[in-house]
């Protein structure tokens, strides 16, 4: 009897250390220009090995506001409407890791947790003491760690890494949804519309009313 009851605090116990190390670091990704840069930058030279943004072009890159040299250096002799397709080549990814990696471009919004899932999965990696990688908030995951958090020990690297991937993770945001400002900037023009069209109508009402009114 007394060994039930140690098992089953022990199980009680493991229970509650799981969901704390797999617990998500909720964000708020930086919407400013100078942080998606630097995201895109980071996940060009970290990512883009592998991952395509098949529904993201260099026309979107150049309209977003990044320099037009950088655009052009970064697509090479690929035409501007061209979308930012990763250079693994599907077989050799097969080969490698057994799956094709994932596409990037909704990763935010395709991911229960938005920006917050993916900022904390990539700072979830940790090395086993027998040197196995794994990761908290995916454990069935088959990509390498790739800012090298499991082996960053200094708590300076550390921080830098985690505004790397939190400035991946705002590009990511800003990829998934690259006309939301344009949305929102015609939802205003669209507001002021409705808003003068109802004072017009309100204003012709009351004339024709002022007008039945005197017969």
């Amino acid at each position: 009897m007394k060994k039930f009851i140690v098992l089953l605090i022990l199980c009680c116990a493991s229970s509650q250390v799981w969901p704390e190390e797999a617990t998500l670091q909720n964000i708020k990704v930086d919407t400013d220009l100078p942080a998606i840069e630097r995201g895109m930058d980071d996940l060009m030279n970290n990512c883009h090995a592998c991952h395509s943004l098949k529904y993201i072009s260099y026309l979107d890159l150049l309209k977003l506001g990044i320099d037009k040299k950088k655009v052009d250096f970064m697509r090479g002799d690929q035409p501007l409407a061209a979308p930012l397709t990763g250079m693994l080549s599907d077989e050799a990814a097969m080969q490698m890791f057994g799956l094709v990696p994932p596409d990037l471009s909704l990763m935010t919004k395709a991911r229960e947790g938005g920006p917050s899932y993916v900022y904390s999965y990539l700072l979830g990696y940790y090395n086993t003491p027998d040197g196995v990688t794994h990761n908290r908030i995916f454990p069935a995951t088959k990509m390498p760690d790739p800012l090298g958090i499991s082996t960053a020990t200094d708590p300076a690297k550390r921080e830098e890494l985690k505004k790397t991937a939190h400035d991946i993770v705002s590009f990511l945001a800003w990829a998934s949804d690259p006309h939301s400002a344009e949305r929102h900037r015609l939802g205003y023009y669209v507001i002021g519309y409705l808003l003068f069209l109802t004072a017009l109508l309100y204003a012709v009402k009351n004339r024709i009313w002022a007008g039945l009114k005197k017969h």
